[in-house]
């Protein structure tokens, strides 16, 4: 399907709206009916048709065609956050005394839900460094239900090798889920490559404006209807229609954003790798990044997350260089058409820092669509007055 069809016309029948080029928002809590039976077939199958906006919307399910479509997916689900999509796949496809396998350092909201909320219930997990298809071998029980992947992940973007989790994992009769936010369908396409559900957070590339969260689950209709049966219509943690209304603007100039961020990213990674002062760039598609060849093979495009290592003695010399940036902004998250960076000492007080462990020296950096000169000359300055040269 071609992508300028997908984002510009699929799912919108602009006769239905006064042949409006924007779609509307159906900013409606429930649907008239009329007739029982039609009642009576909606309380049977909530999934068929329009009964309650807590279920299905119409603006929201202009989006969800468009987002199966991006993912070559057959249907799809949206969140009102990256989190709670996390939540809804991972608890559809887990019961009491399971086992799941994930990869080190999820996502904070994902090892919450790993670590504290279903070891109450029962539910075990094994994190296994995904960098080697043996590692998941290893690990993998009687009880193994679900394999949780994020490749790359969005601090030190180690990847897996995702057709090869996928073959194993169909070997034995476990889900994958794959959290996607990193590349997007646009640069990654984890269905295609046999992952059962591909999971982003819509906050960041979708939406593209830091101004709405969503969370979206794309896989096949019958794992949807699934998760939309219980967990969803239990937790009433879909998205509204106006946030989808936006995620939709936003997915407007999605290929025109990722490519000028590319290219933005390009410029700024090629400045910080002669910097004296940095020591060490980490970003997939550079040919330093130790899996370049697995990312240059399932991924088409890295965007524009990566981070950095600085030569820093001391966590004030990490503050004062943050601190001193007047363009890029420090703040979590990615996406938006706004810089940002985020410090890894964050969490850390002066007597933690250890400059000899790198992890203490990292920043994360996300380059947005401002001009690449803009942002050089801002680190650069800030470099200068952090006395880091």
């Amino acid at each position: 399907m071609d992508l300028s069809f997908i984002l510009n016309e699929l799912g919108e029948d602009r006769e239905h709206y006064f042949n409006a080029i924007a779609p509307p928002i159906i900013q409606t809590s429930n649907f008239r009916v009329n007739t029982v039976d039609q009642l009576k077939s909606l309380f049977e199958d909530e999934y068929s048709g329009y009964l309650y906006s807590r279920g299905l919307n119409p603006t929201v399910d202009i989006l969800r065609k468009k987002l199966a479509a991006l993912d070559g997916a057959e249907d799809c689900l949206v969140c009102n956050s990256g989190a709670s999509a996390i939540f809804l796949a991972v608890l559809a496809n887990v019961k009491s005394g399971d086992h799941i396998v994930s990869v080190e350092r999820p996502y904070t909201w994902a090892q919450r839900m790993f670590d504290v909320i279903l070891p109450r219930f029962g539910v075990s997990t094994t994190y296994v460094d995904g960098r080697d298809i043996a590692n998941f071998e290893m690990a993998i029980k009687p009880n193994t239900s679900l394999i949780y992947l994020e490749s790359p992940n969005s601090w030190d973007f180690r990847l897996q090798d995702l057709a090869a989790v996928a073959g194993l994992a169909r070997s034995k009769n476990i889900t994958t889920i794959i959290d996607n936010s990193y590349c997007t369908p646009l640069y990654q396409m984890p269905i295609a490559l046999g992952i059962d559900i591909a999971m982003q957070t819509a906050t960041k590339y979708i939406s593209g404006h830091s101004d709405t969260l969503g969370g979206i689950l794309t896989g096949t209709t019958k794992m949807m209807k699934k998760i939309f049966d219980s967990e969803y219509l239990n937790t009433g943690c879909g998205i509204q229609p106006f946030n989808a209304w936006l995620l939709i603007r936003g997915l407007r100039t999605l290929p025109a954003r990722l490519a000028r961020i590319s290219e933005n990213t390009s410029r700024v990674v090629q400045f910080l790798q002669q910097h004296p002062v940095v020591e060490r760039i980490i970003f997939p598609l550079h040919h330093s990044f130790p899996q370049y060849e697995l990312a240059k093979k399932q991924m088409k495009g890295a965007c524009g997350l990566l981070s950095f290592h600085i030569k820093a003695n001391s966590r004030r010399q990490v503050v004062k260089f943050c601190e001193s940036l007047k363009h890029i902004m420090m703040a979590v998250s990615w996406g938006g058409h706004e810089s940002l960076i985020l410090p890894q000492c964050a969490g850390l007080s002066d007597q933690e820092f250890d400059q000899e462990n790198p992890d203490h020296r990292m920043l994360r950096l996300y380059v947005g669509l401002e001009e690449p000169e803009y942002l050089i000359s801002d680190i650069e300055q800030a470099l200068s007055k952090s006395a880091l040269i």
